[in-house]
């Protein structure tokens, strides 16, 4: 064996590699990356300050105790933590890779808990039960490439209804489960579609109220028999264009709960007499939808939480006699998964504001007192570091009147600064009031501002404006984003000509769409899972959801349709994208297949485009896994700084 001598001056050349090395960013081992500048590891050490956030959101309450279980990350990923008073200590109690949802204790002891979690953001979720005591997990559904979830429990707790996808992958069937016996799990009603879910279930367990979501438009109400199997309508399934979602049964017999745009523009808090028909509606002085609501354990009070602007405001109904007063001394912010203790003594609820991370909080109802359940760390974060957000309007080609949020750049800053501009997916998504997190580094340290708009086809606007970019007109909201451009132009303080576009899933084609459509008119854009073309998506898009996406973007199974799609689509106008792009994707995307990304990254290297690749093996639609974003972030971060801010 000969033995291997080092020259002075190669070993020399080596220990400098090296060295140079330990002074960069090197990805994991499940990144793939194409093109990417080195990241100093300086840059890390300074977005640090940035990247330590967390929040916490509102997973279930206890049944009997005074306890909830938040969801918060502590390692790589969202896991369950018990917390028992308040500000108490975050008891962690699930402890994997992946994230994990969905909790829902057995309802009458609480002993353990039904959960979801998928592998490497497939959502292929199954559910499984959590023995509290022990901390083991049983896997309950089939383990394969099926999504479960939907928990709706009897209220005996013998066992609950779900959803799946299992028989065949496509259609959403529901099924009824012991999970003391998982192999009790049987079909109860077989179905055609991937939109259906269950609502509720009566108190004796006979009745069930089950969804049907057909688009962001239009969403039906059924009832199953489930001792017969009868499936009846409770509205009509051949009323088009209309929402009639979130049904829950009332405390009056033959009566039920409901939200619906039916003869008005928002979604309106509403009760059904099911033998009548009759429709009374209890918030028509609210000129904004009603998001959600939640019902107390005896059905007596209502709590529902209004989108009004971006922003949402919490009310209080008294079910009897339908009286409702907005809840005070909530910041200003966002609210959610706001639910009633079982006692019917208190609700807890999700909040945050542009100036804090989400937080678990309850409301006590006799005394309206408000208490914080917990503090999610902001990193080294100050207030003062932080934008705040300011509602922005202009109006577009055909003078519709759009609207978004803008984060200024840090008042420090002089002269006129680089935009982003930051595209919700969806398409009917919305950008709202949000607590900016680690992008406050690129208001505060890089001086760039930010802004998040709300074109045509965004939700929370009403039901005409969220269907002006359905089929054929899918490109006036492209138009929406040149009418910005125009605004931009017109703010002294912003840099028309210094502008990156951004955005993710449907937000991602709205990037490229912009990165071909105003190709002179911005400095480079970053796509993240964004559709190239819509023919290509919605062949290899997940059975379950195909279906879902024809009625909202278009059918390409019809000639024109498909020859429109082949028009528009990105990937078919590569030749006029002159400016650098980013493509960020994951390799596992259920919905936006990774395909998308490849076929658009290939042939803009075919013609010589600059094209920064980043695809995560272990990741789906998005990035979740706390190594992976803050890789992501920092190569973002790092494209701005060769592209947009020089």
């Amino acid at each position: 064996m000969k033995k291997i001598v080092l020259v002075p001056a190669l070993l020399s050349f080596l220990v400098i590699c090296a060295q140079e090395k330990k002074n960069v960013v090197i990805p994991n081992e499940n990144l793939i990356t194409e093109n990417i500048a080195e990241i100093p590891k300086e840059l890390a050490n300074q977005v640090k300050k940035y990247s330590e956030t967390r929040g916490a959101s509102l997973a279930e309450i206890h049944p009997t105790k005074n306890e909830i279980i938040i969801s918060t990350r502590f390692g790589s990923t969202p896991q369950f933590h018990r917390v028992s008073k308040p500000m108490g200590a975050r008891t962690q109690i699930t402890f994997f890779d992946e994230p994990v949802s969905g909790a829902s204790y057995e309802p009458l002891k609480g002993d353990y808990l039904v959960y979801s979690k998928d592998i490497g953001g497939n959502e292929f979720g199954q559910l499984y039960k959590l023995d509290l005591k022990t901390l083991q997990s049983t896997l309950l559904t089939d383990g394969g490439r099926s999504q479960n979830g939907g928990v709706t429990w009897r209220k005996d707790g013998k066992g609950f209804y779900y959803s799946s996808t299992k028989r065949n992958g496509g259609d959403r069937d529901i099924y009824y489960m012991d999970p003391n016996n998982p192999k009790s799990d049987k079909l109860i009603l077989q179905v055609k579609g991937g939109g259906w879910g269950i609502s509720d279930v009566s108190n004796d367990g006979k009745k069930l109220l089950i969804g049907e979501y057909v688009s962001a438009n239009e969403s039906h109400i059924w009832l199953l028999d489930t001792e017969s199997g009868k499936l009846s309508e409770v509205t009509d399934r051949k009323s088009k264009g209309i929402i009639q979602s979130g049904a829950s049964f009332s405390d009056a017999t033959d009566e039920i709960w409901f939200v619906t745009d039916k003869d008005n523009e928002f979604e309106r808090l509403a009760t059904m007499n099911l033998n009548t028909k009759k429709v009374n509606y209890y918030t028509s002085k609210i000129p904004w939808n009603v998001e959600n609501y939640n019902l107390s354990e005896d059905k007596k009070s209502i709590v529902f939480i209004t989108n009004e602007a971006g922003l949402n405001k919490m009310y209080l109904m008294n079910a009897l006699d339908k009286s409702y007063l907005a809840v005070k001394n909530i910041p200003i912010g966002l609210i959610g998964g706001a639910n009633f203790t079982k006692d019917k003594q208190a609700l807890f609820f999700t909040q945050s504001t542009a100036q804090s991370a989400s937080d678990v909080y309850k409301l006590t109802l006799k005394t309206g007192v408000i208490q914080r359940w917990t503090e999610s760390e902001l990193g080294e974060m100050q207030t003062s570091d932080m934008s705040v957000p300011k509602f922005i309007e202009w109006k577009s080609f055909d003078n519709l009147k759009i609207s978004g949020f803008y984060y200024p750049a840090a008042a420090k800053f002089t002269g006129k600064r680089p935009v982003v501009i930051n595209i919700h997916g969806g398409p009917e998504g919305q950008s709202m009031a949000s607590f900016l997190g680690s992008n406050n580094y690129y208001t505060n340290e890089m001086g760039v501002a930010i802004i998040f708009p709300n074109v045509r086809g965004s939700s929370g606007f009403g039901k005409t404006f969220i269907a002006k970019d359905n089929g054929f007109l899918r490109e006036d909201s492209v138009k929406d984003i040149g009418a910005l451009l125009d605004w931009i132009a017109q703010q002294p303080e912003l840099d028309k000509d210094r502008i990156m576009i951004m955005g993710g899933s449907y937000g991602g084609y709205m990037t490229l769409a912009t990165a071909f459509h105003y190709a002179d008119r911005i400095k480079c854009s970053v796509d993240i899972v964004g559709i190239s073309n819509f023919n290509t998506f919605l062949k290899n898009t997940e059975e379950y959801r195909r279906d879902l996406r024809r009625v909202e973007y278009g059918d390409e199974r019809i000639p024109e349709m498909a020859a429109f799609f082949d028009k528009m689509a990105p990937l078919n106008n590569i030749e006029k994208i002159k400016k650098p792009m980013f493509i960020i994707q994951g390799t596992n995307d259920p919905r936006v297949p990774v395909t998308e990304a490849t076929q658009m990254r290939d042939k803009l290297k075919a013609q010589g485009n600059t094209v920064w690749y980043l695809e995560a093996k272990d990741e789906g639609h998005g990035f979740k896994k706390k190594s992976n974003v803050d890789f992501q972030r920092l190569a973002v971060i790092r494209y701005m700084q060769e592209y947009l801010i020089k």
